[in-house]
């Protein structure tokens, strides 16, 4: 006598728990791979704000710094301005005797037969024109402000022609002449560059 067993509903049951396993499984993969991404973002997410609240803290630190170097920039300018006008101070200070050195040095070294007109200075620059009673005469000047003046250098002829018209009271012909020398440094100056001082030209004077 055979005995049969019909295997197929314990086959079937089989099938149905390996189905439920395998989405079981699947949902769970889902849901670990979700959690995952979350985690994942999460500390991305950390990172970035770390990163973000840094580069506000160096923007505001940068704003502060800015603040400052424009706050050094203003007082060295106002140091500046300062050791400028206390140049100016020490320069009119060493200078202020020149106008005397110089009248004095143009009344020493002028000669005879020479009629100064005018003179016009700038910086240490400075000009004369006036007439004079012969060639010989001028060329006496430009020897003397050269070789004989303590204060007075470098003496150039410009133009030397018959004056159209002479001082008055004067009837012999005279000559037109027009010259130029630059003027020596003053005690008071060569004082202060002595001190490490460079002081600046002297200021333009015209007569």
């Amino acid at each position: 006598m055979r005995i049969r067993v019909n295997l197929l509903p314990h086959r079937e049951a089989r099938r149905e728990r390996q189905k439920k396993t395998f989405y079981f499984l699947t949902l769970m993969s889902f849901a670990a791979g979700f959690v995952l991404v979350g985690l994942v973002w999460s500390v991305l997410q950390g990172y970035i704000g770390g990163q973000q609240d840094r580069n506000n803290f160096i923007t505001g630190e940068n704003r502060k710094l800015d603040v400052q170097i424009k706050e050094v920039a203003n007082l060295r300018q106002e140091i500046d301005a300062l050791r400028a006008r206390q140049r100016a101070v020490e320069d009119l200070q060493a200078d202020r005797n020149l106008p005397v050195y110089l009248m004095d040095e143009l009344s020493k070294q002028t000669p005879e037969g020479i009629y100064l007109r005018g003179f016009k200075q700038e910086d240490r620059k400075v000009n004369i024109t006036g007439w004079a009673a012969s060639n010989e005469r001028v060329s006496e000047f430009l020897r003397n402000l050269q070789s004989n003046s303590k204060y007075l250098e470098r003496p150039e002829l410009i133009e030397i022609k018959i004056a159209a018209q002479t001082p008055q009271g004067v009837q012999r012909r005279l000559f037109d002449f027009s010259l130029n020398f630059f003027l020596k440094p003053t005690p008071e100056r060569a004082q202060l560059a002595s001190q490490g001082q460079p002081a600046r030209p002297a200021a333009a004077v015209k007569k």
